[in-house]
């Protein structure tokens, strides 16, 4: 057989949700192939740069038993806590300022749990997440993220692939899809660039799940306003909204918060697209426990607002704002020993200080005399409380009198030698997506399927809004991943091969 015939199912992809999509079409006896336009090395979309977090629903040890491998020490020594539908969708609806949709939201949220068991199926590792703090001697979970993928989104990509070649799903890298073929009826498979030429690849249905446009400078401007083209971009270089592109102009609603993005702290000097060595490591999260300010010296946030899980997404797009588009993150004696493991990896841009006034002429870029200033009003707000520092929970110490408050964790920076990291905006994937049904069925302007046509991933829009609760990508990605499989190897019984 020709590599491109009898095809049920093509899945545009290798990330996250491409593979869930294709392994489910797969177990439902559908024919599959996979394309992507990286090379192989680079496989894997945003998933192979994620860290592996995964957001689920649970009622507590029993249950995560039944994804993570427990030993009894395990079950003595952790809290696990518990993790409710309601608590899920809560957070969800808040982050988004309550606009994302509320049936896709449904969806995913009652799937998880089946999902991460499905993906333990396929061959999928997890362990306890690294998302919890000491509190009375017990390691406690807290914000629905126990579950972690062993060796992060680099590990989920690999034993998902080592799964699809055992189940004999093909995979064709350096194979852009460019094109979505059509006929008067459906979907009849793509146009795609292989091996230097142009060709057909006829099929009984597609799914899209090739990543948002957070890699692309020129659609980044256009959707999401000036100055995103200088953005790094924390992931892979080839999601460059192509597949958004062909679906539009096939037919499909755009949908969602297109002028948004995931964006967090990222290192100054990351390189432009991610680093397949160092990955996620340029992320700096441990701002709660210090204070960031800007080239004028000036504080810009809210750095105790909620947990990081709840900020960090948007908190990217405030230093994109700032004068330079760069921020310092300040930590003094009392904060080292809480920073995150991101913050001792070789390549970080980092400055030390033995006093404040040293450390102000360290900053580069900096209005040495306004950080002082900034840094002596904020000490004089902080509450007269020398408690040390527990990120799992909030702990309502907060400033007084501040026009920018720090609503908990706020402590004085006041016992040196002092550390400052500088960060930019990393890009993650954009909000922006298609319209799609809860069976992952692509949907036209005016709310009907466009048959043969399913889409999964970053490609969704109506999740995300505004903002992001971490670990909630990777989740939608399996969940709507693995019905737009199924839904695809349905579809493909029902249609004969087109011509």
């Amino acid at each position: 057989m020709k590599p491109f015939e009898n095809v049920d199912v093509i899945v545009v992809g290798t990330g996250n949700a491409a593979s869930c999509a294709a392994l489910a079409a797969r177990e439902k006896g559908a024919r599959v192939i996979m394309l992507d336009a990286a090379t192989q090395d680079a496989r894997g979309g945003n998933s192979a740069y994620a860290g592996g977090r995964m957001r689920v629903v649970y009622n507590g040890v029993d249950d995560l038993a039944k994804i993570i491998p427990l030993s009894d020490e395990d079950v003595r020594n952790i809290d696990f806590g518990r993790y409710r539908r309601e608590d899920f969708f809560d957070d969800m609806a808040r982050v988004t300022q309550y606009r994302c949709h509320p049936d896709l939201v449904e969806h995913a949220i009652n799937s998880s749990f089946d999902a991460l068991v499905w993906l333990r199926d396929k061959g999928v590792r997890f362990q306890p997440g690294r998302q919890a703090a000491r509190v009375k001697g017990k390691l406690t979970h807290w914000g629905g993220l126990p579950c972690e993928v062993w060796s992060g989104g680099a590990g989920l990509v690999e034993m998902l692939h080592a799964r699809a070649e055992k189940d004999g799903i093909a995979m064709f890298y350096e194979t852009p899809a460019m094109e979505l073929r059509r006929d008067d009826r459906r979907i009849t498979g793509v146009r795609a660039f292989h091996q230097g030429h142009m060709v057909e690849i006829r099929a009984r249905a597609v799914v899209l799940a090739c990543g948002g446009f957070e890699a692309n400078a020129e659609m980044r401007t256009r959707y999401l306003g000036p100055n995103w083209d200088l953005a790094k971009v924390r992931g892979t270089r080839y999601n460059t909204g192509r597949g958004l592109t062909m679906a539009l102009a096939a037919g499909a609603r755009a949908y969602g918060h297109w002028s948004c993005a995931h964006a967090s702290a990222w290192d100054l000097n990351a390189p432009e697209y991610g680093d397949s060595v160092v990955r996620g490591a340029y992320q700096k999260h441990s701002y709660p426990i210090g204070i960031m300010v800007n080239a004028r010296g000036e504080r810009f946030l809210d750095e105790g607002a909620d947990y990081p899980s709840y900020t960090y997404a948007r908190y990217g797009r405030e230093i994109l704002a700032q004068p330079g588009m760069f921020a310092w993150q300040i930590f003094d004696q009392r904060a080292m020993p809480e920073l995150r493991d991101t913050y001792r990896i070789r390549q970080v841009t980092k400055v030390t200080a033995a006093t404040l006034e040293e450390l102000a002429g360290k900053l580069e870029g900096v209005d040495g005399e306004g950080f002082l200033r900034t840094l002596a009003a904020f000490n004089n707000a902080v509450p007269d409380d020398d408690a040390p520092y527990n990120t799992a929970v909030r702990d309502g110490l907060a400033t007084r009198g501040l026009s920018i408050p720090k609503s908990n964790w706020a402590r004085r920076i006041d016992r040196g030698p002092f550390e400052a990291y500088a960060v930019t905006t990393g890009i993650t994937f954009t909000f922006g997506g298609i319209k799609i049904s809860t069976q992952a069925e692509a949907e036209d302007d005016g709310g009907n399927p466009l048959p043969g046509l399913f889409v999964a991933g970053e490609m969704v829009g109506g999740l995300f809004y505004h903002n992001y609760p971490s670990g909630t990508g990777l989740t939608c990605g399996a969940v709507y991943g693995r019905t737009a499989g199924h839904s695809a190897a349905a579809f493909a019984q029902t249609v004969g091969m087109p011509a």
